[in-house]
């Protein structure tokens, strides 16, 4: 792997992911996301050969329900020095860990814990309250605050209308087709059959693909994410520290974020060129900072809560030039092992679970450590990237 002139280092190879834990997955496990966050927690530590108390920073997603406070007497450490949240929907997926690993190299803690716990299915309701699980537009208020109040009222509720909206003028932009969209789907399902972790391993065909039901125009069901319970967490800590730990270090060589311009709920991110938005911004502040570029990378993890949301994401980090994303997923070009890239070899979102992309990015860990169940040979270089319709962000993790 070439390394190309740096711009900008400053978190660069200071920090790695040493542990990893989570829950199993199930589209209801009965359980509330405070015992879920606990057992991937602790069996992150337990993974890395730290103790929970010796845990002194945490990094969440802001819309995460088990918070800072919640997590000191299970972790039995009072001087907690360090703690953020970083925003937002699928757009924390990588963030977390740009977060926690710009708290290591600045020294603010020696291990901080990233972590997500969602009760997301359709039976997971734990509590009356409205963030206890659970469909979260079945849980809305009756008078929506600011905007939204103005955008449900014509059919913009879930993410499924809005990111039909998306994938729609991407299709009349480029052209892309039902068969692309399969490409992806499949690919990704073929991963899962392989992990036992996986909710979803029945085999897919493209034609099971196009006789699943429509969602919302051009979204059928199987190019939707899936609705899981579960939870993940990684413990990250100094590069210097993680050589004497039990787990080979997957290091963060680069990691960047980047927030979209102004949208009212995805609704009108056409608005602006896709070269400005959150997504190809933050792409070009990660390779700068990695000194590699996207042909340099083994294997990759995207966002896919919808399948064309990967094919755009491809374009937006630059794997492929704009509007070539479907082109470039045709022919099994995401698949395990002769893909053109192999890409989310866990199932990702569509067919593992739904943990806001966090079992993406603990896959890609695996990846490093050559432990996954679709393992690319020799993997040196992971790429991992937050939804691309959010403020969002990008790692590069290397072996």
């Amino acid at each position: 792997m070439r390394r190309l002139p740096v711009s900008e280092a400053s978190i660069r190879d200071r920090a790695a992911v040493v542990g990893i834990g989570q829950t199993p997955f199930a589209k209801s496990l009965g359980r509330s996301e405070y015992d879920m966050a606990l057992e991937a927690i602790l069996a992150a530590c337990a993974d890395a050969g730290v103790a929970p108390r010796d845990v002194d920073g945490l990094v969440r997603y802001d819309m995460e329900q088990v918070d800072e406070e919640m997590l000191l007497a299970a972790l039995g450490n009072p001087d907690v020095r360090f703690f953020a949240g970083t925003a937002w929907g699928g757009g924390g997926a990588a963030s977390v860990l740009v977060v926690a690993a710009t708290a290591i190299a600045a020294g603010m803690a020696k291990h901080v814990l990233v972590y997500r716990a969602r009760a997301r299915g359709k039976q997971s309701v734990y509590g009356a309250g409205k963030h206890q699980g659970g469909r979260y537009w079945e849980r809305l208020e009756p008078e929506l605050p600011g905007l939204n109040g103005w955008h449900a009222a014509h059919g913009l509720v879930a993410a499924f209308q809005e990111m039909a909206m998306i994938a729609m003028r991407h299709r009349i932009e480029y052209g892309t087709t039902d068969d692309q969209y399969a490409e992806v789907a499949v690919a990704f399902r073929a991963h899962a059959v392989r992990n036992p972790r996986a909710v979803m391993r029945t085999p897919m065909t493209i034609a099971d693909h196009h006789a699943s039901r429509m969602i919302a125009d051009p979204l059928r069901l199987f190019d939707c994410c899936i609705e899981t319970d579960g939870a993940v967490a990684m413990l990250v800590t100094s590069a210097e520290r993680a050589r004497d730990l039990r787990q080979p270090p997957a290091y963060v060589l680069a990691g960047a974020m980047a927030g979209g311009g102004h949208h009212i709920r995805l609704s009108t991110f056409w608005e602006r060129r896709r070269a400005d938005d959150g997504a190809p911004r933050a792409g070009r502040r990660l390779w700068a900072m990695a000194g590699v570029r996207p042909a340099d990378v083994d294997v990759a993890f995207f966002y896919d809560f919808f399948t064309p949301l990967v094919i755009m994401a491809l374009e937006d980090y630059g794997f492929a030039p704009v509007g070539e994303g479907g082109r470039f997923v045709e022919g099994g070009g995401l698949a395990w092992p002769d893909g053109r890239l192999p890409c989310n070899t866990n199932g990702g979102q569509l067919s593992e679970a739904f943990i806001h992309g966090f079992n993406n990015t603990v896959e890609a860990v695996r990846q490093i450590r050559g432990t996954s169940t679709a393992q690319v040979p020799d993997c040196r270089l992971a790429f991992v990237a937050g939804g691309n319709t959010d403020p969002t962000g990008a790692v590069l993790l290397r072996r």
